[in-house]
């Protein structure tokens, strides 16, 4: 008789999420609740979810989200974090104990300033001084791990069933105007504490049901200008790969989504609008190695907004509904239900074709 964890589902994995287009802040109990249905999705081996606007009092402020092996290791990292950062605050990240997450490391927060100094030094922004750090500490540091970057949000993981996650990490408390979610079910790589979803860098979450056959192609690219994956999933990638198109290359996130979701040849050669075929043509010719292949639905989050996108075929499913200011999005329509049960204009996106919810002008985060 197969066990738990034992069996491979390849659609296996759920991801759910809500943003309000107004800005209005919500608790984390009915992203928690919409994972209930899709249990069966995942194995316990990993749950996690990313909050957008969670920090107003520290929105200025980069919110580090640790893991550490033990507190000597949160010690010397703390050391190092001094050398380049202003510490505003440095805490225990708060979580309540329950008997179905365990084994759980040193989970700790800073709200950190990059120092001035040091940036006019190495003659960098702050964005890119933060995605550094990050990856100096996840591969040069053992036993360390930043699992969140961001202003203003964070990342909160675990190995575990998400509902049980939420509870752990009290996200009942805490308030954001948009929330993702994942209940992960590992194919190809262990579950542990660091491979559990959301992946993130500075303010960007990558919540992903699938699996990437064109991962080494891609991993090879983005490792050529400084990422590193260092977390034991294909998915980290995914979050590279969008914060060099948008952050470095300075694309739109319908031309993002056009890179690695991109057309077929043949699809871009039947197109009728001459500008949109050469920008096609332009954007495969230009990010080759940048293409995802292999089945994937993922929810891609940042501040003030949310991108849902489907790989070419369709091969994993996805949902989007409305109601008043919010849009849901989920593996499943019961989540979304469980969510609003009201919820109106529920459709499923084509393969390849982003759904972009941006906040409504003028809110402020």
């Amino acid at each position: 008789m197969n066990t738990e964890g034992q069996v491979r589902i390849p659609s296996g994995c759920a991801i759910a999420a809500v943003i309000s287009k107004e800005g209005n802040r919500m608790t984390g109990e009915k992203i928690i609740e919409a994972m209930k249905p899709m249990h069966d999705r995942s194995n316990g081996l990993g749950g996690g979810f990313a909050a957008y606007g969670i920090y107003p009092e520290y929105k200025e402020f980069y919110a580090l989200h640790f893991f550490f092996n033990d507190r000597t290791t949160r010690k010397d990292c703390e050391n190092f974090l001094k050398e380049r950062f202003e510490i505003v605050k440095s805490e225990i990240l708060p979580t309540r104990k329950i008997p179905q997450i365990t084994d759980e490391p040193v989970i700790w927060r800073y709200f950190v300033a990059p120092l001035k100094s040091v940036l006019l030094s190495m003659q960098l922004d702050e964005n890119e001084f933060v995605a550094r750090t990050v990856m100096k500490i996840n591969t040069e540091m053992p036993g360390a791990y930043v699992f969140s970057s961001g202003k203003n949000m964070g990342t909160f993981k675990a190995v575990g069933f998400p509902e049980d996650v939420g509870v752990f990490y009290k996200l009942d408390e805490y308030e954001g105007y948009s929330w993702t979610a994942h209940g992960r079910y590992p194919t190809n790589t262990p579950g542990w504490w660091g491979g559990a979803h959301p992946f993130t860098l500075l303010d960007y979450s990558i919540v992903h049901n699938g699996e990437i056959s064109s991962y080494d192609a891609n991993r090879r690219f983005i490792e050529m200008f400084g990422y590193k994956c260092t977390l034991q999933t294909d998915t980290e990638v995914i979050t590279y790969i969008m914060d060099y198109l948008l952050r470095r290359q300075g694309l739109s996130l319908g031309e993002a989504a056009s890179v690695i979701a991109a057309p077929f040849w043949s699809t871009i050669e039947n197109k009728t609008d001459f500008e949109d075929k050469e920008k096609h043509i332009y954007l495969r010719t230009l990010f080759p190695s940048l293409l995802i292949t292999g089945p994937f639905s993922i929810v891609f989050g940042f501040n003030g907004g949310l991108m849902a996108l489907n790989d070419r075929l369709k091969l994993r499913s996805m949902v989007v509904g409305e109601k008043d200011d919010k849009v849901f999005i989920a593996s499943e329509e019961a989540a979304i239900r469980v969510m609003e049960p009201d919820a109106e204009n529920i459709w499923a996106p084509a393969g390849g074709e982003p759904v972009i919810i941006k906040m409504e002008e003028g809110v402020k985060l």
